[in-house]
């Protein structure tokens, strides 16, 4: 497969701006992998495909504020600090971007807060846009935390044009979201709402969460041809005990396993032992899943509808099939479905 079978014309108003009004009434497709059968539903009918202990594997990372805006010494001009990962603790040294990169060199400080409380400095400048970061605090590691999340504002995805409102404080984030750490939410599972979990859990449905921290590299476009040849930037994963016995029983049933979002899909193919079960596992992925690929836990997926060229529309091709998905997106365009992170939703069975 080579980048130029994965694009396609989407209408620039198909992108989502706003979630829908209520989390599990976006719009949802079912595609039927053993029938290559479209249906054309709401969210929380997922539960009409779902029997008692099938299996749901949820992403529970939390997004946390992690666009900051401060000032430049001496100029002042206006700098946007994407936080993406924390490199030390205990010197408060963070990797990150900043937008205008030109402006920004090594030495130079900047400001944040209107009483300018919380400076940082540059002290490396690794690539085109990517900095590292020293802030200067001189508080506790717990105020210096609480003072990042005072100052930060949800990173909603940079094709939103509009500012952020206080709602997105809250739809950009699962309701199952516990563990603080992605710079982007896992998008499949912003449908799920209380009142739909509760019904799924009546019904006999397993849940197993495990944790990805969702990074930038997940938008990063593929800019070579040759497939084999992209680099995926890597994400921690954290798969325990209880994750793997839910899912493994699931496996030896014969369940329905659900990969709940592409980061679940990731994490959990990152881990898989020599007899096709899943592993506990503690560390960092770079997994790049393009067709043809064969998939060792899931048999089931929930994904939002991608944008042109991306690894997320990618990996759904290799799980639905790449004539089948390309039919999909076909309809989801023709049917005004809503696509990328405030999206519709996809469900493959």
């Amino acid at each position: 497969m080579k980048l130029s079978h994965f694009n396609f014309e989407l209408p620039q108003d198909l992108l989502a701006e706003y979630p829908s009004e209520h989390r599990d009434e976006a719009r949802l497709m079912v595609l039927n992998r053993k029938d290559q059968t479209i249906e054309h539903k709401l969210f929380k009918d997922l539960i009409d495909y779902f029997e008692g202990d099938d299996v749901m594997i949820l992403n529970n990372t939390k997004v946390f504020p992690a666009r900051l805006f401060g000032n430049k010494e001496k100029t002042g001009a206006r700098i946007e600090v994407f936080l993406l990962r924390e490199l030390n603790a205990e010197q408060r040294l963070w990797d990150v971007l900043v937008d205008p990169a030109r402006k920004i060199r090594i030495g130079n400080k900047l400001y944040f807060g209107e009483d300018e409380s919380l400076v940082a400095e540059v002290i490396d400048n690794t690539t085109s846009r990517g900095r590292t970061l020293r802030f200067l605090y001189d508080g506790s590691y717990q105020d210096f935390r609480k003072k990042l999340n005072e100052l930060g504002e949800t990173p909603l995805p940079k094709y939103i044009k509009r500012e952020v409102e206080p709602e997105d404080e809250d739809r950009y984030q699962t309701i199952f979201a516990k563990t603080e750490g992605a710079v982007a939410a896992p998008t499949a599972g912003l449908h799920f709402s209380k009142h739909l979990l509760k019904r799924l859990e009546i019904k006999g449905i397993n849940f197993a969460e495990i944790t990805l921290h969702v990074g930038l590299g997940t938008f990063n476009p593929v800019e070579v041809e040759d497939l084999s040849k992209h680099k995926m930037d890597s994400e921690e994963i954290f798969i325990e005990k209880p994750a793997t016995e839910t899912i493994n029983t699931g496996l030896k049933n014969k369940k329905r396993i659900c990969a709940v979002g592409t980061t679940v899909m990731r994490a959990i193919e990152s881990s898989v032992s020599s007899s096709g079960t899943l592993n506990e596992y503690v560390g960092w992925t770079n997994k790049f899943i393009f067709p043809p690929y064969e998939f060792s836990i899931a048999n089931c997926m929930i994904t939002n509808f991608h944008t042109p060229k991306s690894t997320l529309l990618m990996m759904a091709s290799a799980f639905a099939g790449h004539d089948f998905i390309k039919r999909a997106y076909d309809e989801a365009v023709k049917e005004g479905y809503k696509f990328y992170s405030y999206g519709d939703a996809m469900l493959i069975i």
